[in-house]
């Protein structure tokens, strides 16, 4: 519990004690009934109260997340040079006073969204590109306050820095950074080089007014309806010429394809072709060599014809007819006398 306000609160009930006494004293006086040491009681109470009311004005407890800038009414320039760190100190009672300070990090939101930034409503950044377009920047600036130029801001802004520096100081860079790109490369490939940019120059213009930037937040960029409408638009006509191209590739695949399907097909038919003439070609050779040695076996053995003929024959033929007029193919041996002639 911070000391000075329970010495604060101690010095209230020592000045109602003093006036609940006073007021009794003064009842049972009317009366004919008075207290007994009444006025010491009093001023015994009342010296506690106007003690305990003096060091409570003096004592003061600073927050680690504060700082205390010290008003003096003694002091040269009406404040003390530095400002009270975290802990408790003492001031010139009735002379002193403190102004704290947080030196937490804080963050600023504007938003388009009504209720999301620190000012109700549409509260985002309204921005023209390189090229004209209209756009509309969510953004929100953590920062937190230089503990070693307390004094500096209170001079400068008191508690305003938030709405009268950080608030105008962010959209204008935000507005001169977005100025310098295309609408299409701040929400693609130079996005990170504009956060840079408003970075850099955000951080250096809060230094110079006793802040600290942490960090920058681009939460969302928001386009007009008929830019959105126009974007949508290329976006379809981009995708059905992706998908045309997509589908002129697929027939030009499938051709390939079919082409090397015929190519093997005429391959294999050539092959088969080659193989069957190799084949027939061997056929013939060997149908030629087994002719030659046919015709060399008959020209060596003349009868060997006549005895091929005959073992073709059914063994049980006897007679043989043919026509009249016409010879005998081959000579047949004599055959058998029939006993039974006549």
């Amino acid at each position: 519990m911070d000391i000075a306000i329970l010495l604060q609160g101690l010095a209230t009930v020592s000045w109602v004690a003093a006036l609940a006494i006073i007021i009794l004293a003064v009842i049972r006086t009317s009366r004919g009934r008075p207290i007994k040491a009444a006025g010491g009681m009093i001023i015994g109470i009342v010296i506690a109260a106007i003690v305990l009311t003096t060091v409570s004005a003096g004592l003061v407890f600073i927050k680690p997340e504060e700082r205390g800038l010290v008003l003096s009414a003694i002091a040269p320039g009406g404040f003390r040079s530095e400002a009270l760190p975290s802990g408790l100190h003492w001031i010139i009672p009735f002379a002193e006073s403190v102004v704290r300070y947080s030196i937490s990090r804080q963050t600023y939101t504007m938003s388009i969204a009504p209720l999301e930034g620190q000012i109700q409503g549409d509260d985002s950044v309204a921005a023209r590109t390189s090229d004209g377009q209209e756009v509309l920047i969510d953004a929100s600036v953590i920062y937190e306050l230089d503990p070693e130029k307390v004094i500096q801001v209170h001079i400068a802004w008191q508690n305003r820095y938030a709405n009268d520096l950080v608030r105008p100081i962010s959209r204008g860079i935000i507005r001169d950074e977005a100025a310098q790109y295309g609408v299409e490369e701040i929400v693609t490939s130079r996005r990170v080089e504009l956060i840079a940019g408003i970075k850099s120059r955000l951080d250096e213009v809060l230094q110079e007014n006793g802040l600290r930037l942490v960090d920058f937040v681009l939460r969302n960029i928001t386009f007009t309806p008929e830019y959105a409408a126009s974007v949508e638009q290329k976006q379809i006509a981009e995708q059905l010429a992706q998908q045309a191209e997509l589908t002129v590739e697929q027939r030009r695949q499938e051709a390939l394809q079919a082409v090397e399907v015929a190519k093997g097909q005429a391959d294999a038919a050539v092959t088969v072709a080659q193989g069957q003439a190799q084949a027939r070609v061997i056929e013939a050779e060997a149908e030629a060599e087994a002719l030659a040695l046919i015709a060399e076996a008959l020209r060596d053995n003349p009868d060997l014809l006549t005895y091929q003929y005959i073992a073709k024959l059914a063994p049980g033929i006897q007679v043989m007819l043919v026509p009249s007029n016409n010879p005998y193919i081959l000579p047949l041996p004599a055959l058998e006398t029939n006993p039974y002639a006549e």
